[in-house]
């Protein structure tokens, strides 16, 4: 499924046959077929996407937020924010409730009546990741404190802390019955554990690091468990035995998982600007993802050092020809000369509407040499620097040239 402008990071499914991809440039996509229906609204990446049904959604991000979105009425509103990026949702079995992990340290379970937030603290660090109970009643989070914990869905009392692994936590899925969870870590662990003891079952842990997406098919008996370096591995949970070792991709992590509401098919996304989806039985005879001619991906060699630090530091985020593609800031295009916060179509933060700077040989330099945050505090740009001068020297010439012939 293409058409986003940036990395998918998020993916749900409904049984009525909707998909939806979460993508590093802003938006949310919706899929019934071919061409999507974008939903905008947050002011950076978007992470997660949870489904509720009838064409309602909820969608959290690196903007802190997360936006209740009801596609049928055409409207959408902020349902609440955290003090940091948002990184994963979870629906409740009832679908009335959404539990969201965060970066800033708490998961939070959101109503979508406007109540406040259920808030669980006791982690030591990031939230990863959250799942409900089969019943609704309790709440697993995973950290990366290398902790599961186990909370009160109504309450948010803590319950019981169910694993102590040495590494931090990224993804977690629950057995439909809650006879177990499993867990992946930044380390590479991969395990089952029991419910309630937190007995161990089986390990899965392989020679790659780190884990950054699960997903359950309960009624096909699979875990799809995704990684850095590219591969999908799936977990038969009836026999507890390793079924398929997929690279789905040439280059570049797998960051969100997802299986078709039959099971049949497994869907992910990752560094490309698409979702892909493939049948489950055939994975030995699948096509890769991530195009090899992605530009970020060529071979430092074959580039200039101008070019190089384009690709590293602004090409996910910019395109420097007249077509935007979708992603996640707006055209260079003839950006020299250009006052900030003024290109029409695209929707820039307060601060750099109206904020009088010039982008010009100076004003760049000084924004890879300060940061965004120091140069532009308040600005949707990630916070990055180019540290050493002949570097930034050398990706204004390339972008002199390259964003005058709109080369891509």
């Amino acid at each position: 499924m293409k058409g986003h402008g940036g990395p998918i990071k998020g993916i749900a499914v409904g049984s009525d046959g909707m998909i939806l991809t979460a993508s590093f440039d802003n938006s949310v996509g919706m899929w019934r077929g071919g061409t999507p229906r974008w939903l905008e609204g947050h002011e950076a990446a978007v992470n997660a996407v949870a489904y509720l049904g009838n064409g309602q959604l909820v969608s959290a991000g690196d903007d802190f937020s997360l936006r209740y979105w009801d596609s049928q009425a055409g409207t959408s509103r902020e349902l609440g924010r955290h003090a940091g990026k948002v990184i994963r949702l979870a629906v409740s079995p009832d679908k009335n409730r959404v539990a969201s992990a965060s970066w800033d340290g708490t998961a939070r379970i959101w109503s979508l009546d406007n109540t406040p937030p259920v808030i669980l603290k006791g982690h030591a660090s990031n939230v990863n990741d959250v799942a409900f109970s089969p019943d609704g009643a309790r709440l697993y989070s995973a950290s990366s404190d290398g902790t599961i914990r186990i909370w009160d869905a109504q309450t948010g009392a803590p319950v019981q802390t169910l694993v102590h692994h040495g590494f931090g936590i990224n993804a977690l899925v629950i057995a439909d019955d809650e006879s177990w969870v499993a867990f992946g870590a930044i380390d590479g662990g991969t395990a089952i554990v029991s419910l309630p003891g937190g007995t161990p079952i089986a390990d899965f842990t392989l020679d790659r690091r780190p884990i950054l997406a699960m997903a359950l098919s309960a009624g096909t008996s699979r875990i799809a468990v995704g990684d850095a370096h590219g591969y999908i591995m799936m977990i038969d949970t009836e026999n507890w035995r390793i079924a398929d070792d997929f690279r789905a991709t040439i280059s570049g992590p797998i960051w969100a998982l997802s299986f078709s509401p039959d099971g049949q098919n497994i869907h992910a996304g990752g560094l490309d600007d698409a979702m892909y989806s493939w049948p489950v039985s055939g994975l030995d005879a699948a096509a890769q993802m991530t195009d090899a001619d992605r530009s970020f991906l060529t071979p430092p060699e074959e580039m200039t050092n101008g070019e190089r630090q384009f690709q590293r530091k602004c090409s996910i985020c910019h395109a420097t020809g007249p077509d935007g593609q979708r992603r996640a800031g707006p055209t260079l295009y003839k950006v020299f000369g250009r006052e900030a916060g003024t290109l029409d179509g695209y929707a820039y933060s307060d601060r750099l509407k109206g904020g009088g700077i010039i982008w010009n040989e100076t004003t760049i330099e000084q924004l890879f040499a300060m940061g965004p945050d120091d140069y532009i505090p308040g600005s949707k740009m990630p916070m990055q620097r180019i540290t050493k001068p002949e570097d930034r020297a050398d990706l204004i010439a390339f972008l002199k040239t390259a964003t005058k012939d709109g080369r891509n």
